[in-house]
């Protein structure tokens, strides 16, 4: 090797490693940028830990903090309450000729005893709505109480429950009043509430007490007078509108207190393994069972 290329060689090694250096330099006093991810946590952060003071007891927001993340995004209670808003739009302003409690009667949606051999009724009833006031009280809840719910619980949780207590519903209504059509989703809301309900009553402690009470004292506000006025509805003034169901409130409302309830206190278990929710899915599957066999052998409208 020459003189002449061990010089050039040099100064190679020599500009490599100046320009490492300032490389360094540089890389040292760059202010570093945010992520995005890191503001997409930081905002899910911001939403979750209020949500989680809410639905969750002390001892298990810690860990939810720690896992929650901000997509996906609520989409069981979202698309449920879209799709009874539609429909319901349509029975009221845009089927042609009919007027809507017409147009209900005849909807396929509709839990009718004469069709009771259609068994999607006894779960589409709860996309058909008897006015506005019906619609109204019906997606308010379920969007105030669902759309945390699913936040934390996932929508697979929450469709589980929601839709038991909306097939409790009209099974229990078949049942204890055999003639009765069934319209609305109160069913699934009052599954939703029973659930959270017996959740907030179990962990109360763990739960701020104060809050825990204003939420306790909230929740029987709403489900008594809600029941008062389908109380009065159906025996007082029952010319004011549609008939009421009282036993398809009354049977969403347990169908939450004991599934819902077994859904929502196992946060940090999987379902299939949890004592609670098992006992709960078995009682309900006979209840489901029992009222099968009535409505096949037993109904008074057959």
């Amino acid at each position: 090797m020459t003189s002449k290329n061990a010089v050039k060689m040099g100064r190679r090694y020599l500009n490599k490693e100046e320009n490492k250096v300032e490389k360094e330099k540089k890389e040292i006093w760059r202010p570093k940028r945010r992520k995005k991810g890191t503001m997409l946590d930081a905002w899910c952060q911001n939403i979750h830990k209020p949500i989680s003071r809410w639905i969750l007891p002390a001892d298990t927001r810690g860990i939810y903090r720690q896992r929650a993340k901000c997509l996906p995004p609520p989409v069981f209670i979202t698309i449920i309450s879209t799709m009874q808003l539609v429909i319901f739009i349509y029975y009221a302003f845009w089927k042609p000729l009919e007027t809507m409690e017409i147009g209900i009667w005849d909807s396929p949606f509709i839990y009718r005893p004469d069709k009771r051999q259609e068994a999607w009724r006894f779960l589409s009833y709860m996309m058909v709505h008897a006015g506005v006031q019906h619609i109204s009280g019906n997606v308010l809840m379920q969007l105030i109480l669902g759309l945390p719910l699913e936040t934390v619980h996932k929508g697979r949780r929450v469709g589980l429950v929601y839709l038991s207590g909306v097939i409790a519903g009209s099974l229990g209504s078949s049942v204890w009043d055999p003639f009765q059509a069934l319209v609305g989703a109160s069913g699934g809301v009052y599954a939703l509430t029973g659930g959270y309900f017996m959740n907030v009553l179990v962990n109360f402690k763990n739960m701020v007490p104060l809050f825990g009470l204003f939420r306790l004292v909230l929740i029987l506000f709403i489900v008594v007078f809600d029941m008062g006025f389908a109380l009065y509805r159906k025996f007082i003034s029952p010319e004011s509108g549609p008939p009421i169901s009282i036993v398809a409130h009354v049977a969403g409302g347990v169908a939450g207190m004991t599934v819902g309830f077994s859904v929502f206190s196992c946060f940090q278990k999987e379902l299939l393994k949890d004592s609670t929710f098992r006992l709960a899915s078995t009682i309900y599957f006979v209840y489901v069972l029992s009222a099968v066999c009535f409505n096949i052998f037993l109904s008074p409208v057959n």
